[in-house]
């Protein structure tokens, strides 16, 4: 009979924010699988409320194979209410289940709120270190939204060995901006400061972060990216289709990322085709080469599940032995 564990917020924390590295390779290692043909990722399940509609809570079920034979299975169940945020909390929460792969059975619960970020972080780092030639150096880093994933995202910097020689963020809220900007001050060697405009952070960015909670597209100008800075379009629905078909688009994966009215739905639904994206982030860590810097690349990936199954594996094969598995979690279970 598989053991049940729950492992909360606190202890996630520590394992993702302890070792980074592991955070990133851990995702780089299911983007390869999702390449390789190993990963069962069906499209998200989106639960939403009539008399809410800017709350929602999605399920994000998935199954991938590692290089070793391991298979990991399990689902995230993460919501989003943006209205936390004037309750003092985070916008969104989320649990993840592992399931066991032999008999099914759940095996790992766990507060995936730190996993779900530090996924989104890994990745747009790796993204960053693959798109921006590899060769790391200081780079101008615009923020555009300064919520969590945001901060994660700059955390994460080190992985991609790009080092932010200032940082400027850009909030519509200014003094969520301005609160952010006092944290990292204490973090971070290179100047922070706030933008009063988008427009302002855009063109000063090598490196442009979108982390925000946008529902539709409200970045026009393609000229605002004449500089070919790295896009990191996290939240998918900022940018006009005039700018992404300017650009050369990157995604994690082309079905996921053109679907449910993003900035690349939208121009797909534009022009009637998809060949403006050329490039997916799985197959340029497997090998194929990355997109010219001739124009703007954007990183525009919808977060697939097997990359919070990667994460919460990790977690779970550190803090398994050290945590007690809830008694008699499967009681009644076995067949008489």
């Amino acid at each position: 009979m598989p053991e049940f564990r729950v492992y909360s917020g606190g202890r996630v924390r520590g394992v993702v924010n302890g070792d980074r590295a592991a955070v990133v390779a851990a995702v780089e290692s299911a983007y390869k699988a999702h390449h390789a043909q190993r990963t069962v990722n069906p499209d998200s399940y989106f639960l939403r409320f009539p008399e809410h509609d800017a709350d929602r809570i999605i399920a994000l079920p998935a199954h991938y194979t590692e290089d070793s034979g391991e298979r990991v299975t399990g689902i995230k169940w993460i919501s989003s209410f943006p209205g936390n945020i004037d309750r003092g909390l985070a916008r969104a929460s989320a649990v993840l289940v592992l399931n066991d792969e032999t008999t099914g059975y759940p095996v790992a619960c766990m507060e995936a709120a730190a996993i779900s970020a530090s996924r989104t972080a890994a990745g747009a780092v790796l993204a960053l270190r693959e798109l921006d030639g590899g060769k790391g150096g200081r780079r101008t880093v615009s923020v555009i939204g300064t919520g969590v994933i945001s901060e994660h995202v700059l955390d994460y910097l080190g992985q991609s060995g790009v080092e932010p020689e200032r940082i400027l963020l850009h909030d519509a809220h200014l003094p969520h901006a301005e609160r952010l900007a006092q944290r990292l001050r204490g973090r971070f060697a290179a100047p922070v400061a706030v933008c009063g405009s988008i427009e302002e952070a855009i063109t000063a960015g090598q490196v442009v972060v979108f982390a925000t909670t946008a529902g539709e597209p409200h970045v026009h100008d393609p000229l605002l990216f004449a500089h070919n800075p790295v896009v990191l379009h996290l939240s998918l629905r900022d940018l006009a289709p005039e700018v992404v078909l300017a650009a050369h688009n990157v995604v994690d994966d082309v079905d996921h990322a053109l679907k449910a009215r993003t900035s690349l739905h939208l121009a797909e639904l534009l022009t009637g085709g998809r060949e403006f994206v050329h490039h997916t982030l799985p197959a340029i860590l497997s090998g194929a080469p990355a997109p010219e810097r001739d124009r703007p690349v954007v990183f525009s990936p919808f977060g697939m599940g097997i990359l919070d199954l990667a994460v919460g594996n990790l977690v779970h094969s550190v803090l398994a032995d050290t945590t007690v598995p809830v008694e008699d979690f499967f009681q009644g279970a076995e067949r008489c």
